[in-house]
């Protein structure tokens, strides 16, 4: 029988799994995971207790037409309710906790901005046309800058485009236009942002942790501590991979394949080389010993010449335009929530993201709803925050974020939100941060070929899938994009009829289309 290697434990390899299983009638027991860390997820993590504080360096939002992730999730028990699958407990969810944002965006002066105007002028509905309707090649090596006056960049839709999805002005204008076109559906209600899905409890608890247990048990090997390092490919135009080499416990394996074996790789990683501070400690930026997800992807772009394998220095070589830093929040204290509910006007878990728009480090904030962690306790609260630009001095603390302490980035929050009851907040809380060199590398300025295309023209065995791989139309830093580059790696290296779902475009749909215009010149 057939073996399949899946290299990183990500929610793409993850669903590749289960694509082999559901789709491409493999067994389990022939489907490995390869993975260097000490534990699955990738990206997807989420760990922690009420003693040492709950951490997570991120949260995905999803949204109605996330096609290929609700079809996976379908097939997929949900932890609490095995008669439920995890797609259904999510839209449940939904309907019991939508967003409905009343606090979207919060001035210098700790006041709620109405958000509901999107601050154009007539030249940026322009530009902003302009771009949505420019096509892509003639956008190659552009950022998004280059697209738009000065002026945009200060917009209440800028400001809550670009921390909804954490695009920077430096970013690629070709990344930039894909959003805008895969999701002008949501226009209508971005301010309230009741167009937004989260899952009931974090990814790691609400997906991740469901969807391994079913490929447990349908005999999956997750492999774990195992940095594969190369993958020996046979001479002449065709691409196909013959041997893997990785190392585990400080020893170099060798594995050769066989004709119909294949081989599906997570090049590069967006969280790899991340660090955690804590309350009273600073997280160290070290990319010196960059991850496996880096070195593999270098290592097979430069066994060809052609460019067929994309180019991995485009992504991971620039690192201050692709870092910025998170940090959750963990209390005992009641205090934090009350005062937010109020201030906000909606209860914990339905007030969507709060950012402080002219704050130096362009701070973002969301209460969710608790718990958020699947063991968490009733007496304890977690929330999270994020900056897109921790190398800037901060408002209050007066020195850059990544120089902070979890201690300091609270207070320069509740400094911005004026609460009076702010040194009880900070002597109550466990506050840590996460500095991520790499988490808006998928965003940075690109051309056509720099991602490699998910199954390589002349591939007989190989594919790759997640955030680095090329898929036309879609939008990556999304679930949604993983799970495709999964489905497409499944149905292409198996010659499958049955394909993935087509990328939704809102932008077909007359109505759609008036909506977003209508918003576009809302006052």
């Amino acid at each position: 029988m057939a073996k399949a290697y899946l290299v990183g434990s990500g929610i793409a390899s993850l669903s590749a799994a289960a694509f082999l299983i559901r789709e491409g009638g493999f067994s389990g027991a022939d489907i490995v995971i390869l993975e260097e860390q000490d534990r699955e997820g990738g990206s997807l993590d989420a760990s922690g207790s009420p003693e040492t504080g709950y951490t997570m360096r991120g949260g995905r939002m999803f949204e109605i037409h996330f096609e290929c992730t609700y079809d996976l999730l379908s097939s997929i028990p949900s932890l609490d309710d095995p008669a439920k699958s995890v797609t259904e407990d999510t839209f449940a969810f939904h309907e019991d906790f939508a967003w409905d944002d009343h606090a979207r965006l919060v001035d210098k002066d700790g006041k709620v901005v109405d958000a509901h105007s999107m601050g154009f002028s007539e030249r940026d509905r322009l530009e902003l046309v302009k771009c949505v309707g420019t096509p892509e090649k003639l956008l190659d090596g552009k950022r998004i800058v280059d697209c738009f006056s000065q002026e945009f960049f200060h917009t209440n839709f800028w400001w809550m485009w670009c921390t909804t999805f954490a695009f920077e002005p430096w970013h690629s204008a070709i990344e930039f236009r894909r959003y805008l076109n895969r999701f002008v559906h949501l226009f209508k209600t971005f301010d309230s942002m009741s167009g937004i899905y989260r899952t009931r409890f974090n990814q790691y608890d609400s997906i991740v942790r469901p969807l391994m247990k079913w490929l447990t048990d349908q005999g999956v090997t997750v492999q774990l501590g195992t940095t594969v390092t190369d993958l020996d490919l046979t001479d002449g135009e065709e691409l196909t991979v013959r041997a893997l080499t990785w190392t585990r416990g400080g020893a170099e394996e060798t594995v050769d394949l066989a004709p119909d074996d294949l081989v599906m790789v997570t090049n590069g990683s967006m969280t790899a080389d991340s660090t955690l501070g804590a309350t009273d400690r600073v997280p160290a930026l070290d990319t010196s010993g960059t991850a496996g997800a880096w070195r593999l992807w270098e290592t097979l772009a430069a066994k060809r010449t052609d460019g067929l394998l994309g180019d991995p220095s485009v992504f991971n070589s620039s690192i201050d335009d692709s870092t910025w830093e998170s940090f959750t929040v963990t209390t005992k204290d009641p205090t934090f929530f009350g005062l937010m509910e109020k201030f906000s006007g909606s209860e914990a878990g339905k007030g969507g993201l709060i950012t402080f728009k002219d704050s130096g480090w362009l701070l973002t904030i969301v209460l969710n709803h608790q718990p958020h962690f699947h063991e968490q306790p009733e007496d304890t609260f977690v929330w999270w925050g994020y900056a897109l630009f921790p190398d800037k001095p901060g408002d209050f603390v007066r020195k850059p974020m990544r120089e902070c302490t979890g201690r300091e980035i609270l207070d320069e929050v509740l400094h911005h939100l004026r609460f009076e009851e702010g040194p009880q907040i900070l002597e109550n809380s466990i506050v840590l941060p996460a500095l991520m060199p790499y988490i808006t590398s998928q965003f940075l300025v690109r051309k056509a070929g720099d991602r490699p295309q998910v199954v390589p023209e002349g591939s007989t065995n190989l594919a790759f899938i997640g955030q680095y791989a090329e898929v036309p139309d879609d939008v990556v830093f999304t679930v949604e994009y993983s799970v495709r580059t999964a489905w497409t790696a499944v149905a292409g290296l198996l010659h499958l009829d049955k394909q993935p779902p087509p990328v939704y475009k809102g932008g077909h749909d007359p109505k759609v289309l008036v909506d977003a215009l209508h918003t576009m010149h809302r006052r």
